[in-house]
């Protein structure tokens, strides 16, 4: 049977932002009967057992996450809304908020209500100006109508949610970036511990949830853990770090496909479905080279390197579950955002406009990330050139390998983020990479820039 989507259900409606709509279709009936009738401590345990994974890249348990926050603490304690979308072809976060922004707001009541929280504030990155105005609009819905401020519903529950614009930057999606932005400084990562949970924003205890994750939170509480449980992908019985990759999620399809979209799927649909069924194929009849499973920071998936233990298939039938991409050397699932690259396609010119974005991304605070991307660029910038040499992949590998919180030489994931597509890009076309150097062509991106200048 065809899955009926539950996240985007209001996705389309004659005005889907509106609360006159959401609450005709029982909007917010979810968060009345959870603070008058649940205690905080039953919203957790919900949320926990549910089995939901946060939706913003890290995927740790989010109601796990909750429990983190200091018991009996006098308060205030805050909740973060990260809507700071800003890894490459990732859109699920503003269809929500742009197309029904009531859903994330009831989740972010429930959340409030589960941590004792009476304030939220709602990071929208800066770029998304529709998204932004209808969030504004939806919050000051709520003021109007009572549902926001204090003794919301009538049962004592007081709440306010801050709309914040942010600082149009990538590393403000990482969330101590996000809260020293929130504060009105530069968006520097901290260094942990503490944790946001125990010293966040304004050095208060602080959760941190991704908007995706919030209209989960909604779904859970509204459907219950049996329905959520029943979608998705169960833990690995012989790997125990693995929590299991349950529920529905958001896929966004770009790059060289005829049908760029984003679509709701259970989670664990394989790369192959999404990329041929769902957005129809790739694009001009061409055959696809390389995959980013989920975001640039991912690395690359070789759609036609044999799996391990696959029975003919190929890295494109990896599931794209919170374990899928990690079988083929990506880092992980990401933001689920995909992003195809077509057989006609230089991987010399990909790589390059990688690392040209994240040596511009990086905030400079570490050494090994501030020079290690810009190193990265330089290299790459050479061999687009033609003036590569062989020994430029070793070095492009080592350098990749040695920069982010794995290795542990920076405070926070960019680096790891930008190290990982460049050594999955080499590791897995090296042949390519090799025939350009071998040729000293320029690639047809270089010839085509060389000309216009």
């Amino acid at each position: 049977m065809p899955y009926e989507p539950i996240l985007l259900a209001r996705v389309g409606k004659p005005g889907s932002a509106a609360l006159e709509g959401y609450r005709a279709d029982g909007g917010y009936a979810t968060a009345e009967r959870a603070v008058k009738e649940l205690k905080p401590e039953q919203v957790v345990a919900q949320v926990k057992d549910s089995g939901l994974r946060g939706r913003g890249g890290a995927g740790f348990p989010c109601g796990l996450k909750w429990t983190f926050l200091p018991k009996d603490h006098p308060g205030p304690i805050y909740l973060c809304v990260n809507a700071d979308e800003s890894e490459p072809c990732t859109y699920n976060n503003r269809i929500l908020m742009e197309k029904d922004p009531h859903q994330v707001l009831e989740g972010i009541m429930l959340a409030c209500f589960a941590i004792k929280s009476k304030k939220a504030f709602f990071y929208v990155r800066y770029e998304y100006g529709d998204a932004f105005r209808a969030v504004q609009g939806a919050v000051d819905e709520l003021y109007a109508a009572g549902l926001l401020g204090t003794n919301i519903f009538g049962a004592g529950f007081d709440l306010d949610i801050v709309v914040h614009r942010g600082a149009g930057a990538y590393i403000c999606g990482e969330e101590t970036g996000l809260i020293e932005s929130l504060e009105g400084k530069r968006a520097w990562p901290r260094i942990k511990p503490p944790f946001p949970a125990i010293e966040g924003a304004f050095r208060k205890p602080t959760i941190v949830n991704n908007v995706e994750t919030l209209a989960c939170v909604t779904q859970v509480m509204k459907r219950g853990i049996d329905w959520f449980k029943s979608l998705g992908v169960p833990p690995d019985p012989n790997n125990p770090r693995d929590a299991g990759s349950y529920g529905p999620k958001l896929y966004t399809l770009a790059g060289h496909v005829n049908k760029p979209v984003c679509v709701e799927l259970p989670m664990g649909v394989t790369l192959r479905e999404l990329v041929e069924v769902h957005g129809g194929g790739v694009w001009k009849g061409r055959k696809a080279k390389a995959v980013n499973p989920g975001g640039l920071s991912m690395g690359y998936v070789d759609v036609n390197a044999p799996l391990k233990g696959g029975d003919g298939k190929t890295e494109y039938d990896i599931p794209l579950d919170f374990n899928g991409p990690g079988r083929v050397g990506c880092l992980g699932l990401g933001t689920a955002a995909v992003t195809v690259v077509d057989d006609q396609t230089s991987m010399v010119d990909v790589l390059h406009n990688t690392c040209q974005f994240f040596a511009h991304e990086s905030c400079g605070q570490c050494t090994p990330c501030r020079e290690g991307t810009g190193w990265m660029l330089k290299i790459t910038d050479r061999l687009r050139r033609g003036l590569g040499r062989k020994e430029d992949l070793d070095i492009l590998v080592e350098v990749a390998d040695r920069i982010g919180i794995m290795p542990g030489t920076t405070i926070c994931g960019l680096a790891d983020g930008a190290g990982w597509p460049v050594k999955t890009a080499v590791r897995k076309f090296r042949a390519e990479f090799e025939a350009a150097i071998k040729s000293g062509e320029k690639s047809k991106y270089a010839k085509a820039l060389a000309m216009a200048h």
